[in-house]
């Protein structure tokens, strides 16, 4: 029967679509408890890729015939030589193109609206990793925030759509991801935003995004307000857009709130993280649509494949802003964490500038789940 290869791009349409899907993943045990490909409709079978060596005629009970049947590795080759396998026992079959790798590293743009006076505002959702990224679209010009490393993504995006990259900002200095928006800021000769207080070891000229700033993106009135809101990083910083939307970074996510330990610094900051999510958030509009900095679980996707909530429903929904007692607070953030991410301190030290990681180096440091948050 036949093989053939699925792009990331097809696997994240079933995910968005909530298609169904039959996924035989032949990484190591331990690689696939920690990290796989989610989808509301997939089924999973983890069998090694070594015990499969003598053949796949043991486990072709396991694959379903009526169902799409998708072979996932590492980086391809394993997966490649498994779908052979299947098919020549008769199964139509498919492998992931690039591994997990590629699923990793691959981008989805979501328009979330339409801003005053013609602007646009749109999300990059990296399904592989849990990590969103954001374009501010006005009259030609482009303000991106929260880019991840694949600058290429952003700076086509914005040339498909005939937008001109005139700001790019970071909400914090990331620990879990490196940062495109330096390597972007350059290549398009745009100026480079981050908190100062998060850049007190960053080796590279940068412009200081305070409480308060108001960037201008093109002709027309949007603009950038940024709010000081400390507690995930001591500079962590949000930005309420078009009066509508509030992009809160890694401080408050759809189902959880962020973490304050990725700099050694949990008990230091979690009064810092309680103060921006139960008084500095208060003091906003219910109305604002919360576009976090990344999602942790695949139910936090809309329809659309966007990652978005009124902060008025978070008020009432999510479990992290509703703890009255502070003591009870400061447990469940400084007792109740997940797993620190994979090569956490390098990837800041990258973020700071201090070390230049080459390109496969910096696939390895991301691989796996996004773990910036406490639920």
């Amino acid at each position: 029967m036949s093989v053939k290869a699925m792009n990331s791009k097809e696997v994240a349409r079933k995910v968005i679509k909530k298609k169904e899907l039959f996924i035989l993943d032949v990484r190591n045990e331990g690689d696939f408890a920690d990290w796989k490909i989610e989808g509301h409709n997939f089924d999973y079978v983890n069998i090694p890729y070594f015990e499969l060596l003598d053949g796949v005629e043991e486990i072709m009970d396991k694959i379903p015939t009526e169902k799409e049947v998708l072979v996932v590795c590492a980086k391809e080759g394993s997966s490649m030589m498994i779908a052979e396998m299947l098919s020549d026992e008769g199964l139509d079959v498919a492998y992931l193109e690039g591994g997990m790798k590629a699923w990793s590293e691959y981008l989805e743009p979501v328009k979330v609206g339409d801003l005053k006076d013609g602007g646009q505002l749109y999300q990059f959702v990296r399904l592989g990793k849990g990590c969103l990224s954001y374009m501010v679209v006005s009259n030609g010009e482009a303000a991106i925030i929260d880019a991840t490393r694949m600058a290429d993504v952003f700076v086509d995006f914005a040339k498909e759509i005939g937008a001109n990259i005139t700001h790019v900002f970071d909400t914090h200095l990331h620990a879990d991801h490196i940062s495109g928006g330096r390597k972007i800021a350059e290549r398009a000769g745009a100026t480079y935003w981050l908190p100062p207080k998060d850049a007190g070891e960053v080796v590279f000229e940068y412009a200081a995004l305070d409480g308060g700033n108001d960037v201008q993106i093109g002709n027309s009135t949007i603009n950038i307000h940024a709010l000081y809101s400390p507690g995930h990083t001591i500079g962590s910083t949000s930005f309420v857009i078009d009066e509508k939307y509030l992009l809160s970074g890694d401080i408050l996510f759809i189902d959880s709130i962020g973490r304050p330990d990725l700099a050694g610094l949990a008990e230091d900051w979690v009064g810092d993280l309680r103060e921006s999510l139960y008084k500095r958030y208060r003091e906003l509009s219910e109305e604002l649509v919360v576009l976090p900095a990344h999602f942790m679980i695949i139910e936090e996707l809309n329809e659309d494949g966007s990652v978005a909530r009124k902060l008025g429903t978070l008020f009432a929904e999510n479990h992290g802003l509703n703890i009255e007692d502070e003591n009870a607070f400061r447990s469940m953030v400084t007792e109740n964490l997940p797993p620190q991410p994979n090569a956490y301190q390098e990837i800041r030290e990258t973020n700071m500038g201090k070390i230049t990681p080459d390109e496969e180096k910096q696939r390895e440091m991301e691989i796996g789940p996004n773990r910036c948050a406490v639920r």
